[in-house]
């Protein structure tokens, strides 16, 4: 597995034009079935795919925090939500709440997260292979899938599927 997630960023580069054109097909005429293809592939790669082996994403991305995430998160430690601001969080170029650091702060060595049953909405849906509409993600899916093997495996399983 950690063989694979290294090379990750490689084979995602090699298909990147592959995926793009793809995509824009995709975003042109998406078939009616997409999201129910969709669902079935993130369901099958996520039965086969452990995500406590990799944790990429939080090694390598952080997500974004919104208010509610914040206020519930904060409230988890038992603080004000500027405090959790001032203590975790900065503000990048979009004007979003992201981690000062990466990896995740609350990631464990073991890659469990300390808050994950509060854990922000980025991340319960991430690598929002499972979303609807799908096609209107090609960009955040074609950064993904150089982080994330299980959406790698989902793109080209739609490859596959989808002509």
């Amino acid at each position: 597995m950690q063989d694979f997630i290294n090379n990750l960023p490689k084979l995602a580069k090699d298909k990147h034009n592959e995926n793009k054109k793809f995509f824009a097909k995709l975003k042109k005429k998406p078939p009616k079935n997409l999201d129910y293809v969709m669902q079935e592939l993130h369901k099958k790669e996520f039965k086969r795919t452990d995500c406590l082996e990799c944790a990429n994403c939080c090694k390598t991305t952080g997500p974004l925090f919104t208010d509610k995430d914040i206020d519930r998160v904060s409230k988890h430690f038992r603080m004000k939500s500027q405090q959790f601001i001032s203590n975790y969080l900065e503000i990048d170029e979009d004007n979003d709440y992201v981690l000062q650091s990466v990896p995740c702060t609350f990631l464990g060595v073991d890659n469990y997260c300390s808050i994950y049953d509060v854990r922000p909405k980025a991340c319960r849906e991430f690598p929002h292979t499972d979303r609807k509409k799908f096609q209107q993600i090609s960009n955040l899916t074609l950064k993904n899938v150089a982080i994330c093997p299980a959406a790698f495996n989902i793109v080209e399983e739609m490859k596959n599927r989808i002509k």
